[in-house]
């Protein structure tokens, strides 16, 4: 999904606000982390997921692989945080970050 540049600022603002819902340990990528991180989008479709530490170039990786494994968009990723939209349709207004902090 391509998200425009107001889209991406909008949602950074969003995500400066949430705290960790995932936090990636040493063992990586997991199927335990993917059933989590999917079922945190289906309820919250903007979240955001705490990198492991390493080089830079390992965390964009580890972000990327996280997207592409929770079918979802890679918004933002500074630091050890990563920020991933999976819009959903049918999300419940009280859990969903979108519809809570909507302007």
């Amino acid at each position: 999904m391509q998200l425009d540049n107001a889209t991406i600022k909008r949602l950074k603002g969003i995500g400066h606000e949430l705290k960790p819902i995932v936090m990636i340990g040493n063992k990586g990528i997991t199927p335990t982390i993917t059933e989590e991180i999917d079922r945190a989008l289906t309820d919250h479709e903007l979240i955001k997921v705490k990198l492991p530490a390493g080089t830079k170039e390992e965390r964009d990786i580890v972000g990327a692989e996280l997207a592409k494994a929770a079918n979802a968009s890679l918004v933002h990723s500074i630091g050890r945080m990563a920020l991933l939209l999976r819009q959903n349709p049918n999300a419940n207004p009280k859990l969903s970050n979108l519809a809570r902090h909507a302007q």
